[in-house]
């Protein structure tokens, strides 16, 4: 086989890449971030678990674990994602995107530019932003980025001082919004609902996977909050 852009195979023609990328993420409707040894164990028996459940993205968000452990963690990430048809992400890092194959990045708002992340990942990459307010919210419809999250709804340790944003701004992205969004920030199996009442149809989360006593059970249960056919047959009945 021979080497081709983040991603894909020999067999995807070069022309589809992009296309496919934006079509995965427009299914994707549950999103897990994880880092490269979660509870410092192989990652790949708790990314395989989420990803068999519903999980459509997935990202690798580390800054604690040596660069090898991490380049060793993308692999296995790469190589799930591929089996599930699913998107790898990176965090923060472009050029880590690309040395991993990933089918794009993630940024904050006080990272890279995301035109400068654009530049390093390629056009045919996907391109995430963090947005915490409305007017970051109208602002990302200028950048170069496929998706925005959303958030957090509520407060979370994995954005330690990061204050909460409230339901309300699930409205406002509903509202405004000209990409797919993820709402994020301490959704969990038992709050999930509350986010899907809101207006949410797309949710991010860490620790209600990665922490949970089942992951694959508690993917599955968020999957289903989200799941456009599941809500029809909630809706019917």
């Amino acid at each position: 086989m021979t080497d081709g852009p983040p991603g894909t195979t020999h067999l995807t023609p070069p022309e589809a890449i992009g296309a496919l990328r934006r079509q995965r993420l427009q299914w994707a409707r549950l999103y897990f971030v994880c880092d490269a040894r979660p509870h410092d164990h192989d990652p790949e028996p708790l990314v395989r678990s989420a990803l068999s459940e519903g999980v459509g993205l997935v990202e690798l968000r580390d800054r604690e674990h040596p660069r090898r452990a991490i380049e060793r963690s993308g692999q296995t990430f790469r190589r799930l994602a591929d089996t599930y048809s699913a998107l790898f992400i990176v965090n923060d890092d472009p050029h880590l995107a690309v040395e991993l194959r990933a089918d794009g990045v993630h940024i904050g708002q006080d990272d890279l530019d995301p035109a400068e992340a654009r530049a390093v990942v390629g056009p045919d990459a996907i391109v995430g932003l963090s947005t915490h307010s409305h007017d970051q919210i109208v602002a990302a419809a200028e950048e170069p980025v496929d998706y925005i999250s959303v958030g957090p709804i509520w407060e979370t340790p994995t954005k330690e001082g990061r204050p909460a944003t409230g339901l309300e701004l699930i409205g406002t992205a509903a509202e405004v919004a000209s990409v797919p969004w993820f709402a994020i920030g301490g959704i969990d199996t038992g709050n999930v609902q509350q986010v899907v009442d809101a207006g949410a149809e797309r949710i991010c989360v860490v620790r209600a996977i990665r922490d949970a006593e089942d992951p694959g059970a508690a993917a599955a249960t968020l999957f289903g909050a989200v799941d456009p056919a599941a809500r029809r047959e909630r809706s019917a009945g």
